[in-house]
C-alpha cells in the first residue's frame, strides 16, 4: 500500500510564489503519490491567505490553515505536522528556492530503509557572507554539541516517517531541530543534496538576529537531550563546582589569615566563600525542584505554540 505524504508549506507573505510553487507541486505528486498539501499561513500581511482560500477551494487535496497574527516559521511547521494525516511528513519552504521537483529524491531515500531524510543545499545561492559562511559555522557547531551529524541543517526540505516526529513539540527556531528530536527516537538517519535556486520574488524573512537565537535553542536542545529526565545532574553538578570554590576559598582566607598576617576583613576572601557557599546552595535547590518539576508536569499540558483562526475539518 502507497504511503500518503503530507507537504507541509509555512508560508508569509509569499503572494508571489504560492500559485506557482501549489502548479508545480501539483505536477511532480499527482501522478504518482498519494498526498496533501498543508499551506500554513503565518499571519501574512499581503494576499497569500487569500489565494491559499482559493486553492484549497479549487483542490481538494489541499489543506488551509490561518494563523491569527505571526508566530514564526516554527509554529507554522509544528501546525503542519498537528494537521498531516500522511505517513510521510515533508515540510517546504514556500519561496521556490528548494524547487518541489526535489521531492521524489527523498521519498525515494525513505523507501531505502532511512526514517529521516535531509536536503542539503549543497550548491547554496545566497550571500556567502551574511548567509551562507554564518550557515557552515552554525552547521559545524550543531552538528558537534549534538552529535547527529549534517551539513545543512536549515534546509527546511526535509523528509521524515510520522512516527518518529509526531511526539516532538516544537518551539522558538527549533524546527531546524527536528533530525535530532527523530534521533532520540531511534531514526535513521541520511542527507542528500538538493538543487536550490536564488529567491526570485519577495524577500528573505531571516536576518543574522536569528544566528543568536538557533545558539539558545541549541543550548535547550543540548538541555533537553542529555538532562531533561535528571536536572539534577547539571544544577547539582553546579552547585557542587560552587561549594568546592567555596571551601578552596574558605581554607585560603585561613592561610592568609594564620600565616599571611592579614584579619578576615582585610580580603574579600570571606564574601567571596559566602558568595559561592549561596550559588552553590540555590543551585542544588533549583535541581530539586526541576526534579519534581520534571515528574509531576512534564509534558502534561500538551498546549500547542499556536492559535488558530481557521482551518479545514
Amino acid at each position: 500500500m502507497q504511503e500518503k505524504l503530507s507537504i507541509i508549506v509555512p508560508l508569509y507573505n509569499e503572494q508571489d510564489n504560492v500559485r506557482l510553487l501549489h502548479e508545480r507541486l501539483s505536477a511532480t505528486l499527482q501522478e504518482n503519490y498519494d498526498y496533501e498539501v498543508i499551506y500554513v499561513d503565518d499571519g501574512s500581511a499581503d494576499e497569500t491567505a487569500r489565494i491559499i482560500l482559493d486553492i484549497e477551494a479549487s483542490d481538494q487535496k489541499s489543506k488551509a490553515v490561518l494563523f491569527k497574527r505571526n508566530f514564526g516559521q516554527t509554529a507554522a511547521i509544528m501546525a503542519g505536522i498537528d494537521h498531516a494525516t500522511g505517513e510521510i511528513l515533508v515540510p517546504l519552504d514556500g519561496d521556490l528556492q528548494n524547487p518541489p521537483e526535489e521531492i521524489p529524491k527523498l521519498i525515494t531515500k525513505l523507501q531505502e530503509g532511512y526514517d529521516v531524510c535531509s536536503g542539503w543545499r549543497k550548491d547554496r545561492k545566497d550571500d556567502y557572507l551574511s548567509r551562507n559562511l554564518p550557515s557552515k559555522i552554525a552547521n559545524l557547531v550543531i552538528s558537534k554539541v549534538s552529535g547527529v551529524h549534517l551539513n545543512d541543517y536549515g534546509c527546511t526540505l526535509k523528509a521524515y516517517r510520522r512516527e518518529v516526529i509526531e511526539d516532538a513539540k516544537l518551539y522558538g527556531e527549533m524546527h531546524r531541530f527536528i533530525p535530532i528530536y527523530a534521533s532520540w527516537s531511534g531514526a535513521r538517519i541520511t542527507e542528500i543534496p538538493v538543487d536550490h535556486h536564488p529567491r526570485i520574488h519577495g524577500k528573505s524573512k531571516y536576518g543574522i538576529e536569528r544566528t543568536f537565537k538557533v545558539i539558545l535553542d541549541l543550548l535547550v536542545i543540548k538541555f533537553l537531550g542529555h538532562y531533561s529526565s535528571k536536572p539534577i545532574y547539571i544544577f547539582g553538578g553546579f552547585g557542587l563546582v560552587n561549594f568546592a570554590l567555596s571551601f578552596i576559598t574558605f581554607f585560603a582566607m585561613l592561610y592568609y589569615k594564620i600565616w599571611g598576617g592579614k584579619s578576615f576583613i582585610a580580603t574579600p576572601l570571606p564574601l567571596i566563600a559566602i558568595v559561592f557557599f549561596l550559588m552553590g546552595f540555590f543551585s542544588i535547590l533549583l535541581g530539586l525542584l526541576a526534579e519534581i518539576i520534571m515528574r509531576t508536569y512534564h509534558e502534561s499540558q500538551n498546549k500547542p505554540s499556536y492559535l488558530i483562526k481557521r482551518r479545514k475539518d
